[in-house]
């Protein structure tokens, strides 16, 4: 018997007390884990904004009106000119200005000719400091936030989960979740830290705030 049948095998065993009409949801499974992880009184915009910034990302907080007005200084600050721009992406939050916005590439050669991409995100987690996207409008496919070397992404402050277990709730399981945690990077055995190998190099977050933010 191979390992794949052993283990079939033991799943079957462990399954024949199960009635034939029930389903996964039909039993409560006690999930007794911590799901939070945030101190009293912690702000989970304030802990996501530093954690990201850990990753060597930058973070821009700003109110709604003002989103026009820092996407321009990110990508002023970066030389970045020309810009890939997922479908369903609200075109009231890009600035007026001298950047080119290329309709969401089809193809990986393309997206390698654009100077960066901008993007909404599906949900943040303040612990970890991660930006998950799920390729709904604003976000565009997978390879769109990969294959460019620069990511401006903007989330909003009610997307922000205090830990996993909030944002996973928050999200369909249905569809293909990317989690980024800071620009792309990886380290060899003598701890020598190269970015840009499995995604982009440079990564910019502008978080919307509902009223002035706290630390502009």
């Amino acid at each position: 018997m191979s390992s794949r049948e052993s283990i079939l095998s033991r799943i079957r065993a462990a399954l024949t007390d199960v009635p034939d009409g029930e389903g996964p949801d039909d039993v409560a499974v006690p999930r007794r884990y911590r799901r939070s992880h945030l101190r009293l009184g912690e702000s989970p915009i304030d802990l996501f904004a530093e954690r990201t910034a850990e990753y060597r990302a930058t973070v821009v907080r700003t109110v709604p009106s003002g989103v026009p007005a820092a996407v321009a200084a990110a990508l002023t600050h970066r030389g970045a000119h020309n810009l890939a721009l997922p479908d369903g992406f609200p075109t009231e939050l890009l600035p007026a200005g001298a950047w080119h916005w290329t309709p969401e590439p089809r193809d990986s050669g393309a997206l390698e000719l654009v100077d960066g991409v901008v993007t909404l995100a599906a949900a943040a987690i303040a612990v970890t400091g991660t930006i998950v996207l799920d390729t709904r409008p604003g976000q565009g496919r997978r390879a769109l936030t990969l294959v460019p070397d620069y990511h401006l992404c903007i989330v909003r402050a009610e997307q922000i989960a205090h830990d996993v277990p909030d944002a996973l709730g928050r999200l369909d399981p249905a569809l293909p979740l990317t989690l980024i945690s800071g620009p792309s990077a990886t380290s060899d055995i003598e701890l020598d830290r190269v970015e840009g190998v499995h995604g982009p190099r440079t990564l910019d977050v502008i978080i919307i705030e509902s009223g002035p933010p706290e630390h502009p």
